[in-house]
């Protein structure tokens, strides 16, 4: 599932509700519990993204393949481990060259290495 753009209920903040929202696994499936860890995806772009802000734009030459419908935001600082069941579909993936660019943003905001 790394590399994947799914759509799955996403909590606010407070934890007073949820949203079906996309996110994108950060993680294959963790066995034997069946769980993904994923960062948030918003349509929401900032003048002055953070460095937990990675940008997937439509002007990408692979921005097709993400199944995402206008530029986007993932929200590095965002994360949440879910089990896979409650992922309700599947919009796209990351390209090679959009999973590394992401990869090597997240690896510095968390100060460690991802395989």
């Amino acid at each position: 599932m790394k590399y994947k753009i799914v759509i799955v209920p996403f909590p606010f903040d407070d934890l007073s509700g949820q949203k079906a929202r996309p996110a994108v696994c950060l993680t294959d499936e963790i066995l034997p519990y069946g769980h993904l860890v994923l960062a948030f995806i918003t349509s929401k772009l900032s003048a002055n993204p953070s460095a937990t802000d990675f940008v997937i734009s439509s002007q990408d030459a692979d921005f097709a393949l993400t199944g995402l419908k206008v530029s986007s935001t993932v929200r590095l600082h965002r994360l949440m481990t879910v089990s896979s069941k409650i992922i309700t579909r599947e919009l796209g993936e990351l390209s090679k060259n959009q999973w590394t660019e992401m990869k090597t943003a997240c690896e510095n905001y968390l100060e460690f290495e991802m395989l």
